[in-house]
């Protein structure tokens, strides 16, 4: 299944946006899926990573519809080593015993989005799209 880049930022944004929520307001549930216990500092951490995942939704939401452009690849480039790295993070977590195997559905999650925006990288360059 081929996906728009508007479509998977149209995914992200949501996605962002909901775990903002999560994490800024019941991170303690997220942990648990993890088996992570909550503590003080978890909750610090949790709730500045809340931001961040806004932050995301935001770009994401405001890029969605920009034709191809060079900021427009460097999202997308950048999402892709994000997703990929928080993946491999996340299996080695659990590998080594520091998260429990519910952090698997994150690392699902996170290795689909960036398999889907090298697809959509892979489709503007195949419709001969060019940058800026």
């Amino acid at each position: 299944m081929q996906l728009s880049f508007r479509t998977l930022s149209t995914i992200t944004f949501s996605l962002c946006f909901l775990l903002a929520l999560a994490w800024g307001l019941v991170p303690q549930v997220l942990l648990s899926i993890w088996s992570i216990e909550y503590s003080e500092a978890a909750g610090f951490v949790a709730r500045r990573m809340a931001v961040l995942f806004a932050a995301l939704g935001v770009m994401f939401y405001l890029v969605r519809n920009a034709p191809v452009s060079i900021a427009r690849n460097a999202m997308n480039n950048g999402f892709i080593v994000g997703c990929f790295g928080l993946a491999v993070l996340g299996f080695a977590e659990w590998l080594n015993g520091h998260a429990g195997p519910g952090i698997l559905l994150a690392v699902l999650v996170e290795f689909a989005l960036g398999l889907g925006f090298v697809q959509a990288r892979r489709v503007t360059v195949e419709l001969g799209e060019t940058v800026g």
